[in-house]
């Protein structure tokens, strides 16, 4: 937002009368008694200055409605117990996010306490309990007390920075066989959007995909598309073709578009991103060396590249002509090549996190 005193000094230089002269108040994003703002002029909006999206985890999920929904058994919990125990500690989350600490709200509804508390001791790694992690296994459906009683829950706790339902069918509750299913989708999710941004907290909805495949994979969600359409991000976890064990997709209003590569490590309960992209975990073993070879040293010829790799020379030759054709590489047509991979909108942070947070 523009500051008045630059006004000021713009209009002073224009030798505009005194009387002529107007600098416009900051245009609040608040109404009086508090809520939002929804009504606006257009002069108003422009004056406006909006706070930044609070991020739960940078680049994943941002404050709104956060959709994740994956196949049965392949560890969506985890994956949400993963970050939530991560903002509770503050540090890093999967392995490599810098994160601000917060409080975290987990609705474990298909938990007993006994499960419950396994999953947790294993995601922690031993280390003690994060005084910030709040855990209920029994709540109200949203259109029965749920949406009140979290929208009360969250005015108590103003440092919380993400609420995880898992999983949306059981706060979901009956569906009126007389009401449009698109529409009775959407209104489902209505209610947690609206606290989602009232409270400006990520809540992540664990929800479930259905058995046929896609093309695009938001259309993997189980049910109609009102409720990705609710949603203002939509995180899919599928199973990997290649070494990775498993990809997240990413895509919502807030959040760059992009695919990761996921590890879970079973003996620590734990999600972690996997360096590069996610395709090139998909690739064979001899692409994918030279394809970590170039990230990390920059262009090099295939000779350069079997020296280091151990390799022979002729293989990698032909191997990285193949990747060119295959634009999987780069070359400047004298022999050399180089990565091709676009920047992740992820960055990593290199300092020391929390180990239950990997």
């Amino acid at each position: 937002m523009t500051d008045p005193r630059e006004i000021q000094a713009l209009v002073d230089s224009a030798n505009i009368p005194l009387r002529d002269r107007v600098v416009p108040e900051p245009a609040s994003v608040s109404s009086p008694n508090g809520r939002p703002r929804s009504s606006w002029t257009a002069r108003d909006l422009l004056q406006a200055d909006f706070p930044e999206p609070r991020w739960a985890v940078p680049g994943v999920l941002a404050e709104g409605l956060n959709l994740l929904a994956g196949a049965p058994k392949l560890g969506k919990s985890w994956f949400a117990l993963t970050v939530g125990a991560a903002v509770a500690y503050g540090g890093l989350a999967l392995g490599k996010i810098s994160v601000e600490r917060g409080e975290a709200l987990y609705l474990a509804l298909e938990d007993p306490p006994r499960r419950l508390q396994r999953r947790l001791r294993l995601t922690l790694g031993g280390d003690t309990a994060p005084e910030g992690l709040f855990f209920e296994t029994v709540w109200p459906c949203l259109l029965e007390g749920g949406c009140e009683r979290l929208d009360d829950w969250l005015t108590e706790h103003p440092a919380c920075r993400i609420v995880v339902i898992d999983v949306f069918a059981k706060v979901r509750g009956p569906v009126d066989r007389n009401v449009n299913q698109y529409e009775a989708d959407y209104m489902a999710m209505a209610g947690l959007k609206i606290l989602a941004d009232r409270h400006a907290v990520a809540i992540l909805v664990v929800h479930h995909t259905r058995k046929a495949s896609a093309d695009d994979y938001v259309d993997t969600v189980s049910g109609t598309h009102g409720l990705a359409a609710a949603a203002d991000a939509v995180l899919v976890l599928s199973r990997s073709r290649g070494s990775a064990d498993a990809k997240l997709h990413v895509t919502g209003r807030d959040v760059e578009e992009a695919d990761y590569a996921m590890e879970f490590d079973p003996a620590r309960g734990s999600w972690s991103l996997l360096e590069g992209p996610a395709e090139e975990y998909e690739l064979g073993t001899t692409r994918r060396s030279i394809l970590v070879h170039l990230r990390e040293n920059g262009p090099a010829s295939p000779k350069t590249i079997a020296e280091a790799l151990g390799l022979e020379h002729e293989t990698v030759k032909k191997t990285c002509q193949r990747m060119a054709a295959d634009e999987q590489v780069g070359t400047d047509g004298t022999g050399t090549y180089y990565d091709l991979s676009p920047a992740s909108p992820v960055s990593p942070e290199g300092h020391e996190g929390h180990k239950g947070q990997a």
